[in-house]
């Protein structure tokens, strides 16, 4: 694969300034457009206070903040970019009007990456010229601290695009996850809806607080799954006999939990359960605070599970 060493951020709201940030970190010349006016003042103050918490990760060399440029038009923006990270809003009719956009400004061998939530690819990609290079490169948020990276195309994109798509995360220093096949929700946060369900369950049948059941997962599973995926977590619980141990002797025992499994509605009266719960557990902490304390923690956590070679 050619070296990116530019990339274009089509879209520059939260996801994508945080995206912005993130490539700057690694050492590439960063591109913004958005059409909302002001847009440029909003990316470089995230960027500026995301910086600090990227320079304790640790620059990249040649890693700057003024390589950060931004533009008044689409076109401008996307001269020479090697990439195309798009983080426009939620909107099927949005989105593929804005890939035919960037299909018409950029090289027919550079990547267009959405980082659509929900979206499937397919739902978006057939009005550019050059479909076939679209994919979806959906990260978790906030995009400069998570590593995940979701990644997979529509009925019309090339393998080699997908390819391409994982190698440019890889290589900037993201976990990125190759999704087999378009699924609505993609894998990570279907992964997190259902675990929410049972969630809204509990609370709505008065069997715990919101406060108790985020206990329950911080203080529970949630510390292993920062380093253990589920999988791994049961093998290792199937003792000597691993997995298969595991499923033989307790696989009966999690389908009777799964039977139990509620399936709630997010009614008014299951909403304001949930809305007071999280008033409490908040304890007067606003929203950027909260956020604050989120970044904090996990930049401690992030530096705990890098790998001594990087």
């Amino acid at each position: 694969m050619k070296t990116v060493t530019t990339v274009g951020i089509v879209g520059a709201g939260t996801i994508g300034s945080s995206w912005a940030a993130y490539f700057l970190a690694q050492g590439l010349d960063v591109r913004c457009w958005d059409p909302m006016d002001g847009y440029a003042e909003n990316v470089t103050s995230l960027v500026v206070r995301a910086w600090p918490l990227l320079e304790e990760l640790g620059l990249a060399e040649g890693a700057a903040l003024d390589r950060l440029q931004c533009f008044d038009r689409i076109g401008e923006a996307l001269e020479g970019v090697g990439f195309v990270q798009e983080s426009g809003p939620e909107n099927a009719e949005i989105k593929a009007n804005l890939m035919a956009e960037i299909d018409r400004d950029t090289a027919p061998e550079v990547v267009i990456s959405s980082s659509s939530t929900a979206l499937p690819v397919s739902e978006y990609q057939h009005k550019a010229k050059h479909p076939g290079r679209i994919v979806l490169g959906h990260p978790f948020n906030p995009p400069h601290l998570m590593p995940v990276v979701e990644v997979g195309g529509g009925k019309l994109t090339e393998t080699w695009a997908v390819d391409k798509a994982m190698e440019f995360y890889e290589s900037v220093g993201k976990t990125p996850i190759r999704l087999r096949a378009e699924i609505p929700g993609h894998l990570v946060n279907r992964l997190q809806a259902a675990l929410y369900r049972e969630a809204v369950h509990l609370v709505a049948e008065g069997y715990a607080t919101v406060e108790d059941i985020d206990k329950a997962i911080t203080g529970g599973p949630g510390l292993r799954w920062a380093f253990m995926g589920p999988h791994m977590t049961y093998h290792l619980g199937g003792g000597d006999g691993g997995i298969a141990r595991y499923l033989d002797i307790l696989g009966p025992s999690q389908e009777r939990r799964w039977e139990a499994l509620g399936d709630p509605e997010l009614n008014d009266a299951v909403k304001q359960k949930i809305i007071d719960g999280i008033d409490a557990e908040a304890r007067g902490r606003s929203i950027g605070q909260l956020a604050e304390e989120r970044d904090a923690t996990l930049l401690k956590l992030l530096k705990v599970l890098k790998k001594p070679s990087e």
